[in-house]
C-alpha cells in the first residue's frame, strides 16, 4: 500500500480520534482481564508474560498514534502505561487468585517498548522523503 494512502489512515485527526477510541476499549478490556479473578481462557495465549507484552504493545501503538506531540508519544505516554501497569500489580495482589509480580511490570515495559519501537518505525517510512535527514 503506497505510503501516501496509509498516512491519513494513522496520523490524520479523524485517525487520532478513531485510534484514541481503540485505545480506549483495549484500555477496558485489559483492566477486566487483568483484574478479574478468572478471566475467560478465550483470550489467552498460554504465557501470562506474553499476555502483558501484547496488551502493552497495544496500548502503546495505539497511544502513539492518538498523540499529537514526539514529547506526548515518547515521555508522556510510557510514564502513564507505566503507572498503569503499575497499578494494576498492586490492585491484583488484593485479587483471589492473582498476584502482585516485578516481572508482569517487567514484561508491560518490553510491550510497551516493542509498541512504540513499531509504531516509531512505521511512523519514519511514511515520513516524506523531503523531510528524511
Amino acid at each position: 500500500m503506497p505510503t501516501c494512502l496509509l498516512r491519513p489512515l494513522l496520523s490524520s485527526d479523524a485517525a487520532r480520534r478513531a485510534w484514541r477510541w481503540i485505545g480506549l476499549l483495549l484500555f477496558f478490556i485489559i483492566s477486566y482481564l487483568a483484574l478479574s479473578p478468572a478471566p475467560p481462557k478465550g483470550l489467552d495465549t498460554g504465557w501470562d508474560k506474553a499476555n502483558h507484552l501484547l496488551a502493552f504493545a497495544s496500548l502503546a501503538f495505539c497511544g502513539f498514534w492518538s498523540l499529537r506531540t514526539l514529547k506526548q508519544r515518547l515521555l508522556g505516554l510510557p510514564l502513564s502505561l507505566l503507572a498503569y501497569g503499575g497499578a494494576i500489580e498492586l490492585i491484583q495482589f488484593f485479587v483471589p487468585g492473582r498476584s502482585c509480580e516485578w516481572a508482569d511490570l517487567g514484561a508491560d515495559s518490553l510491550g510497551m517498548a516493542l509498541g512504540l519501537l513499531i509504531a516509531v518505525a512505521l511512523s519514519r517510512l511514511l515520513r516524506p522523503l523531503s523531510k528524511a535527514v
